[in-house]
C-alpha cells in the first residue's frame, strides 16, 4: 500500500504516516514493514528476511554444536581420568 500511494504524499514518511492510522498501527511499525520489504524485493541495501532466518538457524545450529562438544570434552576428561586412576591401583 506505501508503494501504491506514495505518489499521493510528499515522502515516503507522510504516507506512511497516513496508512498507519487507517489501518490501526502505529507509524514506526509500518515503517519497519516497508523496510523489511525494501530489503526483501532489492530495493535497499541488507538482508533479506530468508537470509535473516538462515543466520538465525546456523547461530542456533553453532550453539548446540559448541554445547555438544563441551559435553564430550568434559566426557573424555572423565574417562581419561577414570582410566588413570584405575592404572594405579
Amino acid at each position: 500500500m506505501v508503494f501504491e500511494h506514495e505518489n499521493e504524499h510528499g515522502s515516503q514518511w507522510e504516507t506512511i504516516k497516513s496508512i498507519a492510522s487507517k489501518i490501526g498501527c502505529s507509524s514506526e511499525t509500518l515503517r519497519k514493514w516497508v523496510r523489511r520489504t525494501e530489503c526483501d524485493q532489492g530495493r535497499r541495501p541488507g538482508l533479506t528476511s530468508e537470509e535473516r532466518e538462515r543466520i538465525k538457524g546456523l547461530e542456533r545450529e553453532n550453539r548446540e554444536l559448541r554445547r555438544s562438544n563441551e559435553i564430550l570434552r568434559k566426557a573424555a576428561a572423565f574417562f581419561a581420568q577414570a582410566e588413570l586412576d584405575r592404572k594405579a591401583k
